[in-house]
């Protein structure tokens, strides 16, 4: 991962990558997804990368991105 990637790409890979993503969407602040494997989900990376919050529970797993969360859902949906 550099910091030259872009910031979707990067979340997308700390989330597991496309393989782990089953459903991706956003929710008022929040990134809200279903992943296959929530132990592939790097929570210190997603708040390396500037998220507010990581919630985890049980397959589904939230991440608070901000007020741009459409933003940062569109360009993921985009890369899957």
């Amino acid at each position: 991962m550099t910091p030259s990637e872009p910031r979707a790409a990067q979340y997308l890979a700390a989330l597991g990558g496309a393989s782990n993503i089953e459903d991706i969407e956003p929710c008022t602040t929040r990134l809200r997804s279903l992943v296959h494997d929530p132990a592939q989900v790097d929570s210190a990376r997603l708040r390396e990368l500037g998220a507010f919050g990581v919630m985890i529970n049980g397959r589904v797993v939230q991440v608070v991105v901000g007020p741009d969360v459409d933003i940062v859902a569109a360009e993921i949906n985009d890369l899957l």
